[in-house]
């Protein structure tokens, strides 16, 4: 049992014995700010001096006495602060149970849970219009879609990861005639599109006779041979990214399947939408939307809205729980669409929606506005190619996804210790090295029930193991609050606190005594569970050697044990 789970077990006993009743179903037990206060606090006499009929400071210090003079495990004092919160000390043998619990569970199962067990949830994120390449503004929905599913994953969610191809309508049409506009050598219509990419992919179109698209003239279809272009180079990309769906659903598909008239015929038969001008409207102000909205215009033509509507009354089909991925241009749509599946029967609660916000990229301290390719916007490929796909993604999920970010593009492709990535992704190498070394010099760590784990009792190595205890904390907080960024923060600081360890505590060498060796090396070891399992929820690699810009002669890091 995590030594949490036994203080909280200790305090509703105690509680009991001193007659709070009820005693209360929840104990909050939380790190002090100040770590001088002890390794755990409760405010649980504050929450339950009422109902006991006493003052908080009576009965925090009423229960820290009782506590003291039968401690749960691992407490070696228990003491009163402010106007009752209850702090709790621990023996160093705690963190040494902790080293054990991570090194048994492993990559697999340490900061693993299983609270979604049974609950289906689907994450769509990107969904870009196939009407040209993705952009660098696209990676950071692209990075934290796929992190929170792999966080949800984590936490024993049945995940579908999905793209919602917006295939049909007036953007596929203007992009189509773009597209043999170019082909035909003229200018591309006004409200076409104007990139560099047209240009180029008329180009390959043209010449691309053999086309599955290619009608009886032997030329391609602008319409369908653009779409599987586009289509093409967003799963590149992606894929480049490690980031890979589990299912691509065509927006045409709803139009064959009937499933747009279906939608519609059961938002009429809910009441929920009404005629106007000509034109069909819901009733969305009914739940919280500034206006009603046009489903169906005066043409009898669909809005965006109506596709989009039917398209989340599919997913409810097929899922418990739905997330969805927007770029910072959809704020208004949240609204509406919770409005919509409210009127459909749905709890808007089980729609959750994440806006992310714009991404700033800069070079020599300066936003770069251009690409070579484009001219008017920079590739998501291009981001790629010139930082790598471990460093796009760890930068791209440094912050909140509700917080405008600046990326810059020479620290992130640079190997110092100034570079989130690099820094992270080098403490993964010192480790392999530390264990290539000892293997190399014939040390065997043998088992971990024979180390004596007592010795570990340097700051930085208790440091170390306060760091792994709260991962699997971190992880369902990351997942239920769909906060990636969590992670990369606990990653950067369990690394900096190896980087401490690895400084000041030396593993192997002269005079260090072989049972402090062996300890040390569980430790490492734990370290490298936790710096692995961080990484991939951030989809990031973990390698096993790395080089610094700062070496002159190109040290191999780690050669410094």
């Amino acid at each position: 049992m995590d030594v949490r789970d036994t203080i909280i077990d200790a305090v509703r006993t105690a509680l009991a014995d001193l007659g709070v009743d009820p005693v209360p179903a929840v104990v909050q037990l939380e790190r002090p700010g100040n770590p001088d206060h002890g390794d755990w606090s409760t405010n649980v006499a504050l929450a339950s001096a009422k109902v006991a009929g006493r003052n908080p400071r009576e009965l925090g210090t009423q229960l820290a006495q009782r506590l003291e003079a039968s401690p749960p495990a691992h407490v070696v004092g228990v003491e009163v602060a402010g106007p009752g919160f209850v702090n709790f000390r621990l023996a160093d043998s705690w963190l040494h149970d902790v080293l054990v619990d991570v090194v048994s569970d492993g990559t697999d199962g340490w900061g693993r849970h299983d609270e979604g067990a049974g609950t289906r949830v689907i994450v769509e994120f990107v969904s870009a219009n196939p009407t040209g390449p993705l952009h660098a503004g696209h990676g950071r929905g692209a990075c934290y879609g796929d992190s929170v599913a792999r966080l949800y994953d984590r936490c024993g969610y049945e995940v579908v990861r999905e793209f919602y191809i917006n295939d049909r309508g007036l953007q596929m049409q203007n992009f189509a005639a773009s597209l043999a506009a170019r082909a035909a050598g003229h200018d591309v219509p006004e409200d076409g599109y104007h990139g560099q990419y047209i240009i180029d992919w008329a180009a390959e179109m043209t010449g691309d006779s053999a086309s599955d698209s290619a009608g009886d003239s032997g030329t391609a279809d602008p319409m369908e041979w653009g779409y599987a272009r586009a289509l093409a180079a967003h799963k590149d990309v992606l894929e480049s990214l490690s980031i890979h769906f589990d299912s691509w659903f065509s927006e045409r598909s709803m139009i064959a399947s009937g499933a747009i008239d279906a939608t519609l015929a059961d938002l009429r038969a809910a009441g929920a939408v009404y005629e106007e001008g000509g034109a069909v409207w819901l009733r969305s102000t009914d739940h919280g939307d500034d206006k009603d909205r046009v489903l169906i215009k005066s043409d009898g033509e669909p809005t965006y809205l109506m596709p989009d509507v039917a398209y989340h009354r599919d997913k409810f089909g097929r899922a418990d729980r739905l997330v969805n991925v927007f770029g910072a241009d959809h704020h208004g749509y949240v609204a509406r669409m919770h409005a919509a599946m409210a009127l459909l029967g749905h709890d808007p609660a089980e729609l959750e929606i994440a806006i992310t916000q714009l991404v700033n990229l800069q070079r020599d301290g300066r936003e770069v506005r251009l690409s070579k390719r484009t001219g008017e916007m920079v590739e998501l490929a291009d981001v790629v190619d010139e930082v790598g796909a471990d460093a796009a993604r760890f930068t791209y999920l440094l912050l909140s996804v509700d917080s405008t970010q600046t990326f810059d593009m020479d620290l992130v492709a640079s190997q110092v210790n100034e570079n989130p990535v690099f820094y992270v992704q080098y403490a993964h190498a010192r480790i392999h090295q530390i264990v290539h070394r000892a293997t190399g010099a014939g040390l065997v760590r043998g088992s971990l029930a024979d180390a004596d784990l007592s010795l570990l009792v340097h700051p930085r190595e208790l440091e170390m193991l306060r760091a792994l205890h709260e991962l699997p904390d971190v992880v369902a907080r990351a997942c239920r609050e769909r906060a990636p960024h969590q992670v990369t923060t606990w990653v950067r600081d369990l690394a900096s606190s190896f980087h401490g360890f690895y400084h000041d505590c030396r593993v192997l060498g002269d005079g260090i005594d072989p049972a402090l060796t062996v300890a040390r090396l569980w430790l490492v070891e734990g370290a490298r569970i936790g710096l692995a399992v961080a990484l991939d929820l951030l989809g990031v690699g973990a390698p096993t050697e790395m080089w610094r810009d700062v070496d002159p002669d190109r040290a191999p890091a780690g050669e410094q044990i």
